[in-house]
């Protein structure tokens, strides 16, 4: 008899984040001294009828409105036809941007791997066990932590102290006053002289940038420093084939696109048509595993690579079965401040700055599934509100 799927339970969840606050505007997360910011998450799992629960902890409200939108469709049906439910799901979402397919294909990928006994890695095909990390940062700040190109010339050599072969930049932004070009210009220069003969540097401004003449600009200082890539530098908000097929053109640095559009065909577009260097892909934003390795095997075709966006432990798995990827983004980190993901692991997994190990490498989890083990107890006394569908 083929395993059916029986429940489907979300529990949305708070958590706090000390020292932590936003820039002018609220959007970037920053450095803020004695500030408490208050963050949500879901934890979603899928019972079955084998006594086997898939289970992910992640996504957003807009990602959960749209798993109520399915999760009927999933009641009965076999668990394991994951590429038959991705397919019909992203069918059934054609009108939105299908971030609610990520959680519940990573939560039926979680059972496949309990149900199989062996980790996610070994069902996708494992390369490797070990993946390079690189320090992404926090946003720039106005409070004495990443204030300054001095302050982040400093936490880059402390990230090469502590073993990592890679450094990203955030830079500042929120407000006019806080997106300063020459500030960010000297953050580049400050970097690379200190550390960019021994670590690959990278350069995300999150689409702070308000100009392409500011992108170039940036990007020509990125060249000088021989940056291993540049990141969704300005305000088309990382969505534009033809403004970024311009700034390859213009610049040395390869350009990493695509974190900020949704599906396999467009993201394949903007490799076909040269827009784009590297893809980004993030298996809670782009449907789960599945739809993941699907966006990391186009970029092999291409004959380009994949960086995944993120840490966690479905990333982490990812990276495993993906030839065609160099590091696992350790974000966000900050000299003074904890990394921004919950605590809801009972089983000593974390992505913090101090998660490497000497030689700059994190590992795979090797468990059943995706291979940890949540605190459910932590998940429930945080709770602020849950929804169950079963038939």
């Amino acid at each position: 008899m083929a395993p059916e799927i029986t429940r489907i339970d979300s529990t949305e969840f708070a958590y706090e984040l000390a020292d932590v606050g936003t820039d002018e505007h609220g959007f970037n997360l920053v450095y803020e001294p004695g500030s408490t910011t208050t963050r949500k998450l879901f934890a979603l799992r899928v019972h079955t009828d084998t006594g086997i629960t898939g289970e992910y902890v992640g996504g957003n409200s807009p990602g959960a409105a749209q798993v109520n939108m399915f999760a009927d469709y999933l009641i009965g049906k076999n668990p394991l036809e994951r590429e038959k439910h991705w397919s019909e799901i992203k069918r059934a979402l054609r009108k939105y941007d299908r971030m609610g397919i990520g959680p519940v294909d990573i939560a039926l990928w979680d059972f496949a791997g309990k149900y199989y006994d062996a980790p996610i890695h070994e069902l996708l095909g494992t390369y490797r066990e070990r993946i390079p990390a690189y320090a992404s940062t926090y946003h720039g700040d106005e409070r004495g932590g990443l204030d300054s190109p001095a302050a982040f010339t400093e936490f880059a050599e402390e990230a090469r102290e502590q073993g990592y072969a890679g450094f990203k930049i955030h830079g500042w932004g929120g407000g006019d006053a806080a997106r300063d070009l020459s500030r960010e210009i000297d953050a580049v220069h400050a970097v690379g002289d200190a550390v960019g003969d021994e670590m690959d540097l990278m350069h995300d401004p999150a689409c702070e940038l308000e100009t392409f003449a500011d992108a170039l600009k940036l990007g020509r200082a990125l060249d000088e420093e021989g940056f291993f890539w540049y990141e969704d530098p300005f305000r088309d908000a990382g969505i534009s084939q033809h403004a970024h097929r311009k700034l390859r053109q213009k610049l040395d640095t390869p350009i990493l696109q695509t974190e900020h559009i949704r599906g396999l065909e467009i993201k394949s577009d903007f490799a076909a048509s040269e827009s784009t260097d590297f893809l980004r892909a993030d298996p809670e934003y782009d449907g789960g595993i599945t739809g993941a390795m699907k966006v990391a095997r186009v970029a092999e075709g291409f004959g380009i690579d994949t960086e995944f966006h993120a840490p966690g432990p479905a990333q982490r798995h990812c990276i495993a079965a993906t030839r065609n990827a160099n590091y696992y983004e350790m974000a966000l980190v900050h000299p003074d401040a904890a990394n921004t993901t919950p605590p809801i692991y009972a089983d000593g997994y974390e992505d913090q700055f101090e998660t490497v190990d000497d030689d700059g490498t994190v590992p795979v989890p090797d468990g059943p599934g995706l291979g940890v083990t949540y605190d459910w107890d932590y998940i429930e006394a945080n709770s602020t509100g849950s929804r169950h569908v079963y038939d």
